[in-house]
């Protein structure tokens, strides 16, 4: 038995749901209410301690961090051996990105739509400066070579970068002038089994 909390325009949520769905895995989905103050409730906090979404739980294991999930999720259910290949190379190579996705994407897409969308105090135009050195200098020229970001099929790596990315126009943010990212963002979405990311006008 698996459940999934999460909420519906938290990209860290969607990424796992997404991959759920990709992987066409069974589970539960509860909405943590975030404006609620459930992520602080005690009965959360005894599933995730740093109070966060999302959290999955699978039989008597509870895990926090959205990418340490999908990589038990990948190595639990992808029998196929193509989201997390076991060689080190490409799992170093996944890592890197994972490490993007919780860094550099966190401290632009992510801070560029929280401005907007919850008033999150923070420096605009810096975090406008962050966000295109990051596109500029690591998203569009490797995407402009690669369809993927790791090796010539889908990982983890793309469904970890993708939600807050495809929605940094919610954060006044403009995508027109990168093409490839455009591009990869579009191939995502052709994934079987692909999950929408909920508009936060929605």
């Amino acid at each position: 038995m698996i459940t999934l909390y999460g909420h519906p325009i938290s990209g860290n949520s969607h990424r796992v749901a997404n991959f759920l769905n990709i992987l066409s895995v069974e589970y539960t989905e509860q909405v943590v209410d975030l404006s609620k103050g459930e992520h602080k409730s005690p009965d959360y906090l005894a599933i995730n301690p740093l109070g966060q979404v999302p959290s999955l739980t699978h039989n008597d294991l509870a895990l926090r961090d959205s990418t340490a999930i999908l990589i038990y999720l990948a190595r639990t259910f992808d029998k196929s051996n193509v989201w997390f290949p076991q060689d080190a190379v490409t799992q170093a190579k996944i890592q890197q990105w994972l490490s993007v996705a919780v860094h550099e994407v966190m401290e632009g897409p992510f801070v560029l739509r929280a401005i907007k969308l919850f008033g999150m105090p923070a420096d605009e135009a810096q975090v406008i400066g962050k966000t295109e050195k990051l596109f500029n200098d690591l998203f569009e020229p490797h995407l402009s070579t690669n369809k993927w970001l790791v090796g010539n099929t889908p990982t983890i790596a793309d469904i970890a970068c993708y939600s807050y990315i495809a929605r940094v126009n919610e954060g006044n943010f403009s995508l027109e002038g990168y093409p490839s990212i455009r591009q990869w963002l579009a191939n995502v979405e052709s994934i079987d089994g692909f999950k929408p990311m909920m508009h936060a006008s929605n």
